[in-house]
């Protein structure tokens, strides 16, 4: 029997799930932490919709999330 690789995008599969992670993140994470949960949470609804809904495309919004990235928060 094989296991496999634990991906929170997998759970995160409800707004309420959704809401209390990046609650969590932004309470309790540093930058870094922050932007892998906003990863995590486009994964889960999809890349390409939430670049989509940001007028960005999907390469782009891979870079922004990308490691060593550095965003601004404001």
């Amino acid at each position: 029997m094989g296991t496999s690789k634990f991906d929170i995008a997998d759970y995160l599969d409800s707004s309420e799930m959704i809401a209390e992670y990046l609650n969590t993140a932004l309470e309790e994470g540093n930058d870094t932490e922050i932007v892998t949960a906003i990863g995590n949470v486009a994964k889960a609804i999809g890349m390409t919709k939430i670049a989509e809904q940001n007028g960005m495309r999907r390469p782009g919004f891979y870079r922004v999330l990308s490691d060593g990235a550095k965003p601004i928060f404001e």
